[in-house]
C-alpha cells in the first residue's frame, strides 16, 4: 500500500489541520488501484498562507520551505508468470539478494548464487549459476550480495559471500568475486565464461560486506565491511593477470558506504562509517598518506551515493542531504526526515525513509492505519536545488532496491513487486506550478531543464499578468519587461495607458528601444509621455543614450521640434549627422541665424555647400557680411572649417548685479542639452561683444589643413544675392581676384559685375556724382588699359554684345567707344575718324592701332590722296610713310597703288616716283638672280646625265692602284666600283666583290655616306609632299607666294607619284 501527498488524480482526503484532528470533518476516500496494494490520498491544510505581492517575498519563501507536486507517474510492473523462467516467482519468491542495471538489462542475484538477466519486456531471458550452491561453508552455498554492470560492455561483476557460519581460518569463508563476459557463453553449458576470481580478503576475521565500489575500467576495486576494515583490490581483473589485495583502513566502527572517485590520473576513496566520513587517496599525487577525515559525522548502510553528472558524493542523515568533493564538504540541502536507503536519479534523489513508531497520541493515524501504522515506509523524490517534493508514497513494505533503467526510476519492494516512476513532460511539470501560482520556481526549473529563452517568455508574461490582476503594476511590469523580446508590445501598452501608470508605460517603452524592438509609434508615444511629465532630464538621456540609435530617428527629431523642445532636436539630428536637419532647426524653429551659420561653417565643405545653398537667401538677408565671407571663401577655394580654440582664463569679477544674473542665466542654460555649436557667451551684451570677428575666425582657420574641394561654379550662387546688389558686388569683386577662375567663369564673373555697376549707377536718379562713379568703375572694367597688362589672364572677358546691350539699356554712351577698341574693331575706329575728316585723329588711330591692323594703311593711302587739303594737312612725308610700310610689308601690289593714287588728280607723280623705283630695281636684281640660278641648274642637270648615260653604255676603266681603305698596293682578289675606288676583298666589311649580293659589299664605304644624306633628303621631300598642312602653312605665312609654290614644286610637291 503507498500513499502519495498529490492531488488530480486521486480522491482527496482534506484535512482542515493535521494537528488538530478534532477538526477532521469529512470521511477518508480510499483509491484501490487494480494489481497493486497501495493507498494515495492528499491532505491538503484549509488555512492558505497570505499571498505575497512581491517576487522578492515569494522567493523568499520558497528558500524556506519545501513545495510539493507530483511529477512523476507512478504505476506497479505487471510481471509475467507464464514464462520459461517464470519471472513473477523470481521476483515473489524473496531469492533476491541484490540488484545493478546497466546495458538496457536488469540483473538480478540470488541466495542460491544464481544471476538472472531480465529484459525490457520484463521477463528473465537468461539465467546462470554465478557460484556454486554448494561451496559456502557447511554446504549452505554462497549468496551474490553485490553486483556492477559496466555500462556499455557486457562485463558483470558479481561478489558472493558464504551463507551460514565458520571459522574465522576456513577459507570458504572468504568472500569472492567474479567478472563475467556475458558475451562469450561456454558452449557446452551455456554458461558466460569467468574472466577471473578472486578471493577477498578480510584478515580471515568472518564479518559481512556492507560496501562495495569498483572504477569503470575494472582496475580499483572497494570492499567494506561491517568490521570497519577496507580492502582495496588493484590489477587487471578483465585479463586476469593478478591482482593485489591490501587492507588500507581498520576502525572499531562498521563501514557504511564506499565510494570511488577518479578524476585525472587521481583515485580517491571515501570512507563511511556510522561515525565518521573519511578519504584516502588510493592511486595518484597524495597515494599512500594516512585517511583524511572530512565530517565527524557517519551514514547509515544504503545512505551513501555518486551523483554521476557531478562526480560528487552524496550522503543522507536525518537532518539534510551533504555533499562531498575532493576539496571537502559542500553547501547541504535541509530535509529532515529519517533515511533508510538513497539513490541518485538525473538532478532528482530518491529517498527510502523507514517507519517511525507511532505515539499513544497519534489517534489519526493509528485509526487509518490499524496495526501496520509502525511499518510503514516512504519514498520521497525531491529536487534539492529548486527545494522541491516531485513525488512522494507511503509504501506498506521495505523497499529493498531503488535502481534506473530505460530512461526511468525503479523501486522493488520486499514483497517482490516492482513500481516505475516516469517523470512526466516539463509542459506538464510547469502547467502544475502555474496552477498554484509559482512563476518564479516555473522560470527556474524552465532554466535548469534548457527551455529556450521565447518559451521562458512566456512564464514571465503569465507572471506579470498575475500581478497585473493582483493591482502590483511595478511587479508586473519588471515580468512584461523580461519577457520584452517575445511578447507583442501592444498586449502590454494597452494596460499601462492610464495616465497613473504612465510611469511603469515610460520603463516598459524604455526598454523597447533599448532592445532595438520600438517603431516609430513607440517613439513618438514615449516622446508624448516625457512631455506631458514635463520631464526634460529623462528626454535628454533618452536621446543621449550612448551606443547603437535605438529609435526612429526622424521621429524623435519631428516630436521634439513640435513640443517646442528645439535644442534637444538639433542635437539629436547633430549626433547622428543629419546636418541638414540642424539649419533647419536653428533656422525655421529657432531663429537663430547666426548660429545656423556657424554652424555651417564647421562642417566640411562637400556637407556645408548643400546647407548654404537651401537658406543662402536667408542667411545673406540676416547676416549679410559674414554671408557674404562665407560665400568668397567657398566659391575662391578658400574655405577653411572653423574650430574652437581653448578659451583663455577669465578672473571671476567681483561686480554682483546684472554680470552675476548673465552668469547664473548661463548656469542653468548648461542643465539644458548643450551644443557643441551653440555659444552660451551670448546671454548678455558684453560677451556678444566679445564673440570673434570673422578676422578672428580666419586667424583660426589658418592653423588647420585645408580641405580639399572643387569650388562650384560661381553662377551658381547668383541667385542667392537676388535684392543685395552691396554683398552682391563685393562677392563678384572677391572672386575676379583669384587667378583660379576658369575663363569662362571669369567672363560670367565680369558680365554681371558690369551689369551691377551700371544697375547701381542708375539706383539714384540726379545725383551725378554717383552715376560717375559707378560708371568710372564700369569703364576700368571693360577698359584695356585700366587692367595689369602683364597678365592676359587679368583682362575682362565680356563679349561685345553683352557690353553693348548692357550699355544701351543703361544709357552708357562711353562703353560703346571703349567696347570696339577692347573688342579688337579697329578698322571701325578708323572709319569714325576719317568720316570726321579728323585727319589728326585718323592718323593717330593709324600709329596706334597700324601695327595691329596692317589693312589700315591702304585705307590711310586712299584717305591721304582722296582730298588736297586732306594731303596738305597730313604733309607730303605722311603719305612717303605710308608708301613705305606698304611696300615693305607687301601690303599692295605696285598696280594696286597707281590705281588707287589715279582716282584723282591729288598724288603727283613725284610723290609715286621714289617707290616706283625702289620696286623696279628690287625686282630687277630679283630677276637676274633667279637666271642665273636657273642656268647654273642646267648645267648641272645635263652634266648628272651625260655621266648616267655614259655609265650605261661606254665600258669602265679602273686604273686605281692602291686600296681605298687600307691605302696599300692592291693585289687579287679586289673590288671595284663604278665610283672609280678599288678595295681589297679583304677589306670589305661582308667580303666578296661587286657581284650583286645583297651584302655591305654591293656599295662604295667611301661614298656610302654621302649617299645615305642624298637619300634621306629624298625621302623627307617625299614624306613632306604628303603633309599638305605644311605646305598650306608655308603659303600663308610668306610674303612671296609665288617663290613658295616654286620652292614646293621643286621639292615634288607637284609631282606625279612614280608607279613601280
Amino acid at each position: 500500500m503507498v500513499c502519495t501527498d498529490h492531488s488530480t488524480s486521486c480522491w482527496e482526503l482534506e484535512l482542515h489541520h493535521i494537528k488538530q484532528p478534532a477538526r477532521f470533518p469529512h470521511p477518508l476516500s480510499v483509491n484501490n488501484l487494480p494489481g497493486a496494494t497501495f493507498l494515495t490520498f492528499t491532505i491538503a491544510p484549509t488555512h492558505k498562507p497570505q499571498a505575497q505581492r512581491q517576487f522578492g517575498n515569494e522567493d523568499a519563501t520558497m528558500a524556506l520551505t519545501w513545495r510539493s507536486f507530483d511529477f512523476f507517474d507512478a504505476t506497479q510492473i505487471e510481471l509475467a508468470s507464464d514464462d520459461e523462467h517464470n519471472t513473477r516467482a523470481a521476483f515473489e519468491s524473496n531469492d533476491i539478494s541484490s540488484v545493478c542495471s546497466g546495458s538496457d538489462s536488469l540483473f538480478l542475484g540470488g541466495h542460491d548464487g544464481t544471476v538472472r538477466i531480465v529484459g525490457p519486456s520484463w521477463k528473465v531471458v537468461r539465467s546462470f549459476p554465478a557460484f556454486d550452491e554448494h561451496a559456502g561453508v557447511g554446504g549452505g552455498g554462497r549468496s551474490i550480495t553485490h553486483m556492477r554492470q559496466v555500462e556499455g560492455t557486457s562485463l558483470l561483476v558479481t561478489v558472493a559471500e558464504a551463507v551460514g557460519g565458520a571459522a574465522g581460518g576456513d577459507a570458504n569463508a572468504q568472500p569472492v568475486l567474479k567478472v563475467w563476459a556475458l558475451d562469450k557463453p561456454i558452449k557446452k553449458t551455456g554458461i558466460p565464461t569467468c574472466l577471473s576470481t578472486v578471493a577477498i580478503n578480510n584478515g580471515k576475521k568472518p564479518f559481512p560486506i556492507s560496501a562495495f565500489a569498483v572504477t569503470e575500467d575494472l582496475t580499483q576495486v572497494a570492499v567494506g565491511f561491517a568490521n570497519g576494515a577496507v580492502t582495496v583490490i588493484r590489477g587487471d581483473l578483465v585479463n586476469d593477470l593478478g591482482t593485489k589485495q591490501r587492507i588500507i583502513y581498520e576502525s572499531d566502527e562498521p563501514i557504511t558506504g564506499v565510494e570511488l572517485h577518479v578524476d585525472a590520473g587521481l583515485t580517491a576513496l571515501f570512507v563511511a562509517t556510522t561515525s565518521r566520513i573519511l578519504k584516502l587517496v588510493i592511486s595518484g599525487k597524495g597515494h599512500g598518506q594516512p585517511p583524511k577525515t572530512v565530517e565527524d559525522t557517519g551514514c547509515g548502510v544504503g545512505c551513501m551515493a555518486v551523483d554521476k553528472k557531478t562526480g560528487n558524493i552524496v550522503i543522507a542523515r536525518e537532518d539534510a542531504i551533504y555533499y562531498y568533493t575532493l576539496d571537502g564538504r559542500g553547501a547541504p540541502t535541509a530535509y529532515e526526515a529519517p533515511k533508510k536507503l538513497i539513490s541518485v536519479y538525473q538532478d532528482y534523489i530518491a529517498l527510502v525513509s523507514p517507519p517511525t513508531p507511532a505515539g499513544e497520541a497519534d489517534t489519526i493515524r493509528r485509526r487509518f492505519w490499524g496495526a501496520s501504522a509502525d511499518s510503514i515506509y516512504t519514498f520521497t523524490l525531491i529536487h534539492p536545488d529548486l527545494r522541491i517534493i516531485a513525488h512522494s508514497e507511503t509504501v506498506l513494505s521495505d523497499v529493498k532496491h531503488i535502481f534506473q533503467l530505460w530512461g526511468d526510476l525503479y523501486m522493488l519492494t520486499q514483497e517482490g513487486k516492482v513500481f516505475r516512476y516516469h517523470e512526466k513532460s516539463l509542459q506538464q511539470r510547469l502547467e502544475m506550478m502555474h496552477q498554484r501560482n509559482l512563476y518564479t520556481l516555473a522560470v527556474d526549473l524552465a532554466q535548469r531543464c534548457g527551455m529556450d529563452a521565447q518559451q521562458q517568455n512566456v512564464i514571465y508574461r503569465k507572471y506579470g499578468d498575475y500581478l497585473y490582476q493582483k493591482g502590483d503594476y511595478d511587479g508586473a511590469m519588471n515580468q512584461y519587461i523580461k519577457a520584452i523580446d517575445s511578447t507583442e508590445p501592444s498586449q502590454v501598452i494597452r494596460k499601462f495607458l492610464d495616465t497613473q501608470r504612465i510611469h511603469n508605460l515610460i520603463e516598459y517603452l524604455e526598454e523597447l528601444h533599448e532592445h532595438h524592438k520600438a517603431t516609430s509609434d513607440h517613439t513618438t508615444l514615449l516622446l508624448n509621455c516625457y512631455a506631458k511629465l514635463k520631464d526634460i532630464d529623462k528626454l535628454e538621456n533618452f536621446i543621449k543614450s550612448p551606443g547603437d540609435l535605438k529609435f526612429d530617428l526622424d521621429t524623435a527629431i519631428s516630436m521634439c521640434r513640435q513640443g517646442g523642445y528645439y535644442e534637444q532636436a538639433a542635437y539629436l539630428a547633430k549626433k547622428h549627422g543629419e546636418h541638414d536637419l540642424v539649419v533647419d532647426i536653428l533656422i525655421e524653429d529657432s531663429k537663430a541665424y547666426d548660429e545656423a551659420l556657424d554652424y555651417i561653417w564647421r562642417l566640411d565643405p562637400d556637407t556645408a555647400y548643400p546647407c548654404l545653398m537651401k537658406y543662402a537667401r536667408v542667411l545673406i538677408e540676416h547676416c549679410p557680411p559674414d554671408a557674404t565671407q562665407f560665400f568668397i571663401d567657398y566659391y575662391t577655394g578658400r574655405f577653411r572649417p572653423r574650430v574652437d580654440l581653448p578659451a583663455p582664463n577669465v578672473q571671476p569679477t567681483t561686480n554682483g548685479g546684472f554680470v552675476v544674473g548673465a552668469a547664473n542665466a548661463v548656469q542653468n542654460l548648461s542643465h539644458l542639452l548643450p551644443l557643441p555649436y551653440m555659444n552660451t557667451s551670448a546671454v548678455t551684451q558684453q560677451s556678444v561683444a566679445a564673440k570673434p570677428t570673422v578676422g578672428d575666425l580666419a586667424v583660426k582657420q589658418e592653423a588647420a589643413a585645408p580641405p580639399e574641394y572643387t569650388p562650384p561654379r560661381p553662377r551658381t550662387a547668383f541667385s542667392s544675392f537676388i535684392d543685395h546688389p552691396d554683398e552682391f558686388i563685393v562677392f563678384l569683386e572677391a572672386c575676379l581676384k583669384e587667378d583660379s577662375i576658369s575663363d569662362v567663369d571669369r567672363t560670367d564673373l565680369s558680365t554681371t559685375l558690369f551689369e551691377m555697376y551700371l544697375h547701381k549707377s542708375n539706383e539714384k536718379k540726379g545725383d551725378d556724382q554717383h552715376r560717375q562713379e559707378w560708371e568710372q568703375r564700369a569703364k576700368a572694367l571693360i577698359d584695356s588699359r585700366a587692367q595689369l597688362s602683364t597678365a592676359a589672364t587679368t583682362k575682362p572677358q565680356i563679349e561685345n554684345s553683352n557690353v553693348l546691350l548692357l550699355s544701351h539699356l543703361s544709357d552708357f554712351r562711353d562703353g560703346t567707344t571703349l567696347v570696339k577698341e577692347q573688342s579688337g574693331l579697329l578698322f571701325d575706329i578708323f572709319r569714325s575718324y576719317t568720316s570726321a575728316k579728323d585727319t589728326r585723329g585718323a592718323l593717330k588711330a593709324l600709329r596706334k592701332y597700324g601695327p595691329e591692323e596692317p589693312q589700315l594703311y591702304p585705307a590711310a593711302l586712299s584717305y591721304l590722296t582722296s582730298d588736297p587739303r586732306v594731303l596738305e594737312e597730313a604733309g607730303r612725308d605722311e603719305l612717303a610713310a605710308v608708301l613705305e610700310r606698304i611696300d615693305r610689308d607687301g601690303l599692295m601690289a605696285p598696280l594696286q597703288v597707281v590705281q588707287t593714287l589715279s582716282q584723282n588728280s591729288v598724288a603727283s607723280m613725284g610723290m609715286l616716283k621714289p617707290y616706283l623705283a625702289r620696286r623696279i630695281e628690287r625686282e630687277r636684281k630679283e630677276i637676274a638672280e633667279n637666271r642665273r640660278l636657273a642656268a647654273q641648274f642646267r648645267a648641272e642637270t645635263e652634266t648628272k646625265r651625260a655621266e648616267i648615260r655614259d655609265l650605261g653604255t661606254k665600258p669602265a676603266v679602273f686604273q686605281a692602284t692602291r686600296c681605298a681603305q687600307c691605302m696599300g698596293g692592291l693585289e687579287l682578289p679586289a673590288v671595284h666600283f663604278l665610283c672609280k675606288h678599288s678595295f681589297h676583298q679583304r677589306c670589305l666589311r661582308g667580303g666578296g666583290g661587286g657581284g650583286g649580293g645583297t651584302g655591305e659589299g654591293d656599295e662604295c664605304p667611301v661614298c656610302a655616306r654621302e649617299n645615305a644624306t642624298i637619300r634621306a633628303l629624298k625621302k623627307s621631300q617625299e614624306e613632306n609632299a604628303e603633309r599638305h598642312e605644311l605646305f598650306r602653312d608655308d603659303l600663308e605665312m610668306s610674303e612671296d607666294r609665288f617663290r613658295t609654290i616654286s620652292e614646293w614644286f621643286g621639292r615634288g610637291v607637284m609631282s606625279v607619284p612614280s608607279v613601280e
